[in-house]
């Protein structure tokens, strides 16, 4: 069988067919090598149709790596943190992304003591964008707010391939933590959790995000008592409930609570850091008090209205809902998300007139809307 040759002479390369009266006349190619790229072995020989064993190493398939630590946040720098808004998307009449609101949204975070934003989580519609969408909104975050609030990037998968290279893009563009959710849909076992979560960790800091309710599957003690030994695990965002934080807490791992109605005795009761919120895209102000001034049952009772109000259909719908009727973003759905029903957007502006007008986001007054004010956008 002809073999192909591959030699090198002067800095320049010959291709020849060790069989060349079977072949016919040996095709020729020679070209200058690049000084910056290291020339091929003087003399390699491969068989037609298989690859050479030299070309194939183990750090071609490791992830991307940076020598560069000057500016890279520490795990310790995110376990501080007490109020994180998993802030809303805002979006444009033709669907795409409204940058303008999108940018006065995140002041109106960092002047209301939030201290981290989740950038494309569940309550950003993370799941509605490409990777493209993505990453570059991570990259906007950083770029405009990075001194000023800790940017946390959505970049969980339920495929650990997808999980790896849009953590890769996000800690590149400089966010300083990444938030990872077990797979979901596609379940897995407990080994392949464990296995998911230790093949993401070595890149930088990062939360683990609970919530049984989105993906059909609890995330167990056992899972996080597994990975906990990675020094890049900060904590994890928890929506089972009390206990199931208090059995974190007892162990020395942070806790985010991801209620905002049980965030107050998450905390105060039973060890939680803080709070990852919805809430706090409207009223930033309260629920830094709400994690910050102790223990405050009046507080706390107050804003249960508003919390119940919030969830009365899955997230993100009534968020979307309220920042459109105060003001704050243009009233953009991208399907499949539509708007409250009336009679839930009546109920929500006597919620802001009896918490207080001034504890939310934005200035103007909150409007009820008419149903033909809101646009869905199918194509985006």
């Amino acid at each position: 069988m002809a073999s192909l040759l591959i030699a090198s002479t002067g800095g320049a390369h010959r291709l020849a067919w060790k069989d060349a009266a079977a072949l016919g006349p040996a095709p020729r190619l020679a070209r200058p090598w690049p000084a910056a790229v290291a020339a091929p072995a003087p003399l390699l020989r491969i068989s037609r149709g298989k690859f050479a064993l030299q070309a194939i190493t183990l750090d071609d398939y490791l992830p991307m790596r940076s020598t560069e630590v000057k500016n890279r946040t520490s795990t310790a720098d995110i376990t501080s943190l007490r109020v994180i808004t998993a802030v809303k998307t805002p979006y444009l009449p033709d669907g795409r992304f409204d940058l303008e609101a999108y940018d006065s949204l995140i002041n109106m975070q960092i002047d209301g003591g939030a201290e981290g934003v989740i950038v494309g989580g569940t309550t950003g519609e993370g799941h509605l964008m490409s990777w493209d969408e993505h990453i570059m909104l991570i990259g906007h975050t950083v770029n405009c707010f990075g001194a000023k609030v800790k940017v946390v990037g959505n970049t969980g998968s339920n495929s650990t391939r997808e999980a790896i290279h849009a953590t890769e893009q996000g800690f590149a563009v400089g966010m300083h933590a990444a938030l990872h959710i077990n797979p979901y849909y596609g379940k897995t076992s407990i080994e392949g959790l464990i296995s998911h979560f230790e093949a993401v960790l070595p890149m930088g800091p990062t939360i683990i995000y609970n919530v049984p309710s989105r993906t059909g599957q609890d995330i167990p003690p056992a899972v996080i008592e597994a990975v906990s030994s990675f020094t890049n695990l900060a904590g994890v965002k928890e929506c089972v409930g009390h206990e199931r934080v208090k059995c974190y807490t007892d162990k020395g791992i942070t806790i985010w609570s991801g209620n905002d109605d049980e965030c107050h005795d998450s905390r105060w009761k039973y060890g939680a850091t803080g709070v990852i919120s919805v809430a706090s895209n409207l009223i930033p102000g309260l629920m830094h008090d709400l994690m910050y001034e102790g223990e405050n049952k009046t507080l706390n009772e107050k804003l249960f209205p508003l919390m119940k109000w919030l969830f009365c259909q899955p997230n993100p719908i009534a968020l979307n809902t309220a920042l459109a009727q105060l003001g704050v973003v243009r009233p953009v759905f991208r399907l499949p998300y539509v708007p409250l029903p009336l009679e839930k957007r009546v109920e929500f502006v006597r919620i802001v007139e009896s918490t207080g007008r001034e504890n939310f986001v934005g200035e103007n007054e909150a409007r009820v809307l008419d149903d033909d004010d809101f646009v869905l956008v199918s194509r985006y």
